[in-house]
């Protein structure tokens, strides 16, 4: 889902917002172009020296100091062409004219870099501040843990985002490593206290729920009076009350299996002997949030074979769904095969170079990927001894 820093415009707005700027600063230049237009042609009785004037001044609402510069320099290349062509120089009305044009552009482009540099200032505390958001939400995991080599990657779909409605955890328990991952549907502020909440619970439920589907349903409790505390009425509460968390919870035991709790999220992926297969749930599960869907017995674990030198990939919609120019799919699996032979941080590194070249750069969601290769079982076994909580 969409990140909240810088938070994602609103269906449509971003494109009409981007035409809209684009037009303000077209003004300043359209501006000096109809003085031109004006002073070339039988109209040039008409007083344009106003109009030059407030071209600096206009281009400092809209744009940065070198646009601010760039506009006032051609106001003056315009007000010097057209002295020129009117044989004006000499008259108080052109050096009047010129004195305004430098007042005016002087202070446009003092006032320009001022705001620019206190906007800067203001990004870069944001930045800060969702860095440190992001190190309290999502921990890159382990190079070990357990039983298992891992690797996480959260990618942003928008340039200087760090983190959203995506989440994932790996966490080395007495049962076993226990791992997450989510995707909150919704933007902004309310994605992310749902995807701490989710998170929270499962980094606490993880070390006293033997059963890995009490685990999910802990998450599912802590969602629910995330959505109950009131907040005052506006849209983000709205959204947030109409979201959902689609969440799989996988754990590793020093058995040569894996189970997997699946709340409507896609199937993870293993990778055995060189082939890629898709572990789908037997019995499909809705998100958490909409457990009023729930019918039949309660969920359990399911298990799947996961044997030594297997590799598993839990992953969010961002990476099937990247689409290229011709609207064609990211090959998720076909990747995964090609790089069977990649350590699992080798692997995400450079399923992360294949899908922007996938989108040319353009990721429409953000991606939360996180991988385990499952080690021999004695080294397993020492592993997990040695990382085990005591």
């Amino acid at each position: 889902m969409r990140s909240l820093f810088p938070s994602a415009p609103r269906p449509g707005a971003g494109g009409h917002n981007r035409v809209l700027f684009t037009l303000a600063e077209c003004v300043p230049f359209a501006i000096a172009l109809l003085v031109v237009a004006i002073e070339f042609s039988p109209a040039h009785f008409l007083y344009t020296g106003p109009l030059l004037t407030a071209t600096p001044a206009l281009a400092a609402v809209a744009m940065g100091p070198k646009g601010t510069l760039a506009a006032a320099a051609f106001a003056l290349a315009v007000s010097v062409a057209t002295a020129t062509y009117n044989q004006a120089w000499g008259t108080l009305q052109v050096y009047t004219n010129f004195l305004a044009l430098f007042l005016v552009s002087a202070a446009s482009v003092t006032t320009s870099s001022a705001v620019h540099t206190h906007r800067q200032q203001e990004l870069n505390q944001v930045r800060r501040i969702a860095m440190a958001a992001q190190r309290v939400l999502l921990r890159p995991v382990p190079d070990r843990v357990g039983p298992v080599r891992a690797a996480s990657r959260y990618i942003a779909a928008e340039t200087g985002a760090q983190i959203g409605g995506d989440l994932y955890e790996a966490v080395q328990t007495r049962y076993g490593v226990r791992m997450i991952v989510g995707d909150v549907r919704g933007k902004g502020l309310p994605a992310v206290r749902s995807a701490a909440a989710v998170l929270g619970a499962f980094r606490e439920a993880v070390h006293y729920e033997e059963d890995l589907a009490e685990v999910i349903n802990h998450c599912a409790a802590a969602l629910r009076r995330e959505r109950a505390m009131p907040r005052g009425i506006d849209q983000d509460d709205e959204e947030e009350a109409e979201s959902f968390v689609t969440a799989l919870v996988a754990q590793v035991p020093d058995e040569g299996v894996v189970e997997l709790v699946n709340r409507g999220h896609l199937p993870p992926l293993v990778l055995n002997e060189g082939r890629v297969q898709a572990l789908m749930p037997t019995s499909p599960l809705p998100p958490l949030g909409l457990e009023d869907f729930i019918t039949g017995p309660p969920a359990k674990a399911e298990s799947y074979p996961f044997a030594p030198g297997d590799r598993l990939l839990l992953y969010t919609d961002g990476v099937i769904e990247a689409r290229n120019g011709d609207n064609e799919f990211f090959a998720l699996p076909e990747a995964m095969e090609a790089m069977h032979d990649r350590t699992p941080s080798e692997f995400l590194e450079q399923l992360h170079q294949g899908l922007i070249r996938h989108t040319e750069g353009r990721l429409a969601d953000d991606v939360a990927m996180i991988v385990f290769d499952r080690l021999d079982d004695e080294v397993g076994r020492q592993a997990g001894a040695a990382a085990a909580p005591k």
